[in-house]
């Protein structure tokens, strides 16, 4: 394993922030990394040992793959996609699929050739996934059999991740999932050096401005947050069952369902959609230990806990891990008293920090009412003021920046959105405002950056304002994230028609709900005489919020 960094001798033990360089650094053990640089992500999974027997679950059928399946499964792909399909180091493969237990084994057969994996949310619309690939240029795609109409025009090679008896002939299938884990794994084949600093993800994200980016992860970032993973659940201690719900081509999923917990030998339990009564059935059928979700489902457990409880045997359930938005003192203590054997932990994380930059650990860290946790190990913060660039020490208000071994790369051949997101010495500006109160917890006041949260999934303003912008009716228009308790915030448009229009706010919105993802959708329009700027044209949208919320 690498040397530590050496930490300062002035490192306030509370806090964790030392005043000689204004950092904050994080109070949990530090984890070494491996020394070998000639290491993928899948190898270093791979060579962990662990008393895991089942990896994975298929939930709505009972299919279980062993550590032993997924391996030599992995193999077996990885074999066919160098011999039989040419994919070479830096080749990017694109994966379009809803969870499945095939997900990780493509993701993991695509790393462990160097070769780089590119998710998309199977909720997308056919123009978002055709921006997509315009972008990361893939030379492959899996997908299942109903979502190849959204591949349309794309003329991409296709592996289908089921077997179907007929599809259009203007698509060019080359293989199944299935006929590719039969094959058997060559030693022969060429295998490249592939490095802890080579790419081994293209997520795509809004990052902390506007338009979706593709977030380059390399090996490193993976590994680092796999050590992370497996330290903050002490999983290697005793075999754990997983549910999960969380979308896998998310970096939440990919990093926890897809590698993290594989390394540790738990057993995960795979549901293709989310959907309650599945997930609850789920519980009880694999006497399921842990449930990372989303906060608006933690609220509805909350919310119908008796009817979930005189149905459901959740006895087996020790924790929830929440991630997408802090909770409030309300749901954190209705949850404690509802379901008082579950501990609840959150975690605060970005694409570009490759998943999880703080959490809580604890039901007593996680009553720290609002927090997003302490940092991860190996994590350094800095609490930035926005105006001046000074770096503020604790209980001050400033914008949050992270500096870590999980920190990505950089955005896909976008060298001004990196350079205005990560600076030279590698931190990487979170667009959160935060303060690190005395005890090392980072709390999240405000976001300086504009994305809309709804259920988890990000929705960037400044997409759905230029769809708007495209109505011959539509003057002017900006996009704000209105509160609600039930999905955290939604898409709600201010709209300036064009002098004889009338448009109305069902039309709006049916304008839009055609073009993007369901979660993208607008779902609330106030019509407006103009919308609030300052002298440079940027749109207020504090002023917006504020103006929205006051008539709540």
């Amino acid at each position: 394993m690498a040397e530590l960094n050496q930490l300062p001798s002035s490192i306030d033990p509370r806090s964790g922030f030392c005043k000689a360089n204004s950092t904050f650094y994080s109070k949990r053990k530090q984890i070494p990394l491996p020394s070998n640089d000639s290491l993928d992500v899948t190898t270093f999974i791979s060579s962990r040992s662990h008393r895991g027997k089942t990896a994975f679950i298929d939930a709505s059928t009972g299919r279980k793959l062993s550590f032993s399946d997924v391996w030599r499964a992995v193999e077996a792909v990885a074999t066919c996609l160098s011999i039989d399909m040419n994919i070479r180091k830096n080749d990017v493969v694109l994966l379009l699929s809803p969870n499945s237990i095939y997900f990780p084994i493509v993701c993991l057969a695509v790393m462990s050739l160097g070769a780089i994996i590119t998710t998309t949310n199977p909720l997308n619309t056919s123009r978002e996934i055709a921006k997509q690939i315009a972008d990361s240029k893939p030379v492959l795609a899996f997908t299942i059999p109903q979502l190849l109409p959204k591949l349309g025009d794309s003329k991409l090679p296709i592996v289908l991740l089921d077997s179907a008896n007929s599809y259009p002939s203007k698509f060019k299938i080359v293989n199944t999932i299935v006929e590719m884990m039969k094959r058997e794994p060559s030693q022969s084949r060429v295998k490249e050096r592939v490095s802890q600093d080579d790419t081994a993800s293209l997520l795509y994200s809004s990052g902390t401005t506007g338009m979706s980016k593709g977030v380059v992860s390399s090996h490193r970032n993976l590994i680092a947050m796999v050590q992370t993973i497996v330290s903050r659940f002490k999983l290697d201690e005793e075999n754990h069952t997983f549910i999960c719900t969380v979308p896998m081509f998310h970096i939440y999923g990919l990093a926890a369902f897809a590698t993290g917990l594989l390394a540790a030998g738990s057993t995960i339990v795979i549901l293709s959609k989310f959907e309650m009564d599945e997930m609850l059935m789920a519980i009880q059928k694999y006497t399921a230990t842990y449930l990372p979700l989303v906060p608006p489902i933690l609220v509805a457990l909350v919310n119908n806990a008796a009817a979930i409880k005189k149905k459901y045997d959740l006895r087996s359930l020790k924790s929830v891990l929440s991630g997408g938005a802090p909770l409030s003192r309300e749901v954190i203590e209705g949850f404690v008293e509802k379901y008082p054997n579950v501990t609840i932990l959150q975690g605060y994380g970005l694409t570009e920090s490759t998943a999880i930059g703080a959490s809580t650990d604890s039901l007593e860290e996680s009553r720290r009412y609002g927090t997003a946790g302490m940092l991860s190990p190996s994590m350094e913060a800095k609490i930035v003021d926005p105006e001046s660039g000074e770096a503020l020490p604790v209980n001050c208000t400033g914008e949050l920046w992270l500096r870590g071994p999980s920190i990505m790369k950089g955005y896909f051949s976008n060298e001004e959105a990196t350079a205005s997101t990560l600076d030279s010495e590698g931190w990487l500006r979170t667009g959160d405002l935060c303060y690190v109160d005395e005890d090392g917890f980072i709390f999240v006041v405000d976001r300086l950056k504009e994305l809309i949260k709804y259920k988890g999934y990000q929705v960037p303003p400044a997409e759905l304002e230029a769809l708007l912008l495209t109505h011959p009716e539509i003057a002017d228009a900006a996009v704000i994230p209105f509160p609600d308790e039930k999905v955290g915030q939604f898409p709600m448009a201010y709209v300036v028609r064009k002098t004889g229009s009338s448009i109305s706010e069902s039309a709006v919105m049916d304008f839009i709900a055609k073009q993007v993802a369901p979660y993208k959708r607008i779902r609330q329009v106030a019509f407006t005489a103009a919308v609030p700027k300052n002298p440079s044209g940027k749109i207020l949208r504090k002023d917006l919020i504020k103006l929205a919320v006051s008539k709540l």
